[in-house]
């Protein structure tokens, strides 16, 4: 069973997908315009307090105020504070260093947090807690014993821990060291950063896509790591010699045209955005995000096996909570899911059904919580959301159904069109070529248009842009 990372590099964006025996099973997005701010570290100023909501609106330099919680301010204002000390008020105007957990969603702002934590290969740095925690998916008691143990030799500062990931499960000793020695060395930096920099200031920046993907995917039941572009292919390189210099064999440069397409991403990529997905047995769940929860809908659809009710439902019920958690975590979608399985009779199937489901959901690097499963085949699940989900950085609201539906951005279709021509005149040997799009998609590629000259050149081939305001935002239309 063979799994890789590929690593496709646009002008306007990169992607990382982790295929597993050829299906997906992760895949995230990143833009210079869209680039997360999930992991950041800010020296803020309260800008606002509001008791009522037991919050501060907080200025880290962004658009928006961060959203903070005063039990979070509290709680480190009480770790400093004497026992015949009175609780110290929190003002408006006062500098505080918080971390950005969950980005902004709408009009809500970024959320905050004073626990810092700096995520490092197998372990991330909490430099106001003093303790060491283990991940609750290290489960053997013996490995927990022996990472606690060589963490405990690093001669660590007060007031500082570590947690160790679920990643360091049976590495060396030395490797769990360096790991915090380097984390050591990071905060110690910052700290320096944080005493000469004048609020709001952003204090760490968290890795892009690309190293994040390598930090926390990039495993050694990894076969391969493949990149389609040079310039990343070095810096990966550089990337892996200082941390991770054992996988570095398996990074490799893909010379290929379209790597995406030849591994069959492409077509997979594009059932992420569909609301109905279909199962082996011809069973089928229906995905339907809302701005509240999101609603998940199994039914038996052309499922053929002669068995009975009881039975048929089971069987169409375990495989639709596999794939269930396949989906949640392919398409990011947090916040609160409600599952619609097929009505059980028996209380046997029901416990089964949630057995299977947990056990899927295990390998989920977000957290999550179920609450069990009712008579009438429900279950309610809550499921962490950090980031933007991928439906929302490639769509955009439709202008053509007042916003009842979603069509793919003018930035999206650009990307689309430059590979969709690339495809197009790969093999023919043309003096020029007319590309037929819509105002909005022509106007996004003239916008760089040294895109459509490299493609020129390569193919040495004249590209006649055509505007056409009746074409729908995404025909795109090659003669």
């Amino acid at each position: 069973m063979s799994k890789e990372i590929l690593i496709n590099v646009e002008p306007q964006e990169v992607r990382v997908a982790v295929v597993n025996s050829g299906n997906i099973e992760e895949y995230s997005i990143e833009r210079p315009q869209d680039k997360t701010i999930v992991g950041n570290i800010y020296k803020g100023i309260i800008e606002a307090v509001l008791p009522s909501i037991n919050a501060a609106f907080v200025d880290i330099g962004m658009p928006k105020k961060g959203f903070l919680y005063l039990s979070e301010i509290e709680d480190l204002f009480e770790s400093d504070r004497t026992p015949n000390q009175k609780p110290k008020e929190v003002k408006k105007g006062e500098e505080v260093l918080v971390q950005v957990v969950k980005e902004s969603f709408g009009t809500k702002g970024p959320r905050l947090s004073c626990h810092i934590g700096l995520a490092g290969r197998y372990l991330v740095l909490t430099p106001q807690e003093e303790h060491v925690g283990i991940s609750r998916r290290i489960e053997e008691d013996e490995e927990r014993k022996r990472l606690k143990s060589a963490l405990l030799e690093v001669k660590m500062p007060k007031g500082i821990g570590f947690i160790v990931r679920t990643a360091a499960s049976h590495r060396s000793k030395q490797e769990i060291q360096r790991d915090a020695n380097f984390l050591l060395k990071l905060w110690q930096r910052m700290e320096k950063n944080v005493t000469s920099s004048k609020a709001p200031a952003i204090i760490y920046e968290e890795y892009d896509l690309t190293l994040r993907a390598i930090r926390d995917s990039f495993t050694e039941d990894v076969t391969k790591l493949i990149v389609d572009s040079k310039p990343e292919f070095y810096r990966i390189q550089r990337f892996m010699r200082t941390f991770l210099s054992y996988l570095a064999r398996k990074v490799e440069f893909y010379r290929g045209d379209d790597l995406f397409l030849e591994k069959d991403v492409e077509r997979q990529i594009s059932k992420i955005y569909e609301s109905r997905v279909y199962m082996k047995s011809k069973a089928y769940i229906i995905i339907e995000p809302t701005e509240g929860l999101v609603v998940i809908d199994v039914n038996s659809g052309g499922f053929k096996k002669k068995i009975n009710q009881e039975e048929m439902a089971f069987k169409v019920n375990c495989e639709a909570a596999e794939e269930v958690a396949r989906q949640l975590k392919l398409r990011d979608l947090g916040g609160i899911i409600v599952i619609d399985f097929i009505d059980m009779e028996k209380e046997g199937h029901r416990r089964q059904l949630l057995g299977v489901l947990k056990k899927a959901l295990s390998h989920d690097k977000a957290k999550y919580d179920i609450l069990g499963i009712s008579k009438f085949g429900l279950v309610e699940m809550t499921r962490e959301r950090i980031h933007k989900t991928v439906h929302m950085i490639s769509y955009q609201p439709c202008p053509y159904c007042q916003g009842k539906g979603k069509v793919r951005s003018p930035l999206t279709m650009s990307v689309f069109t430059l590979k969709e021509l690339r495809r197009f005149l790969k093999g023919k040997n043309l003096h020029q070529a007319n590309l037929m799009l819509n105002p909005l998609v022509v106007d996004e590629l003239l916008k760089d248009k040294a895109n459509l000259h490299a493609i020129e050149r390569k193919f040495r081939t004249k590209i006649n842009l055509i505007p056409n305001p009746a074409l729908h935002l995404e025909d795109v239309k090659i003669s």
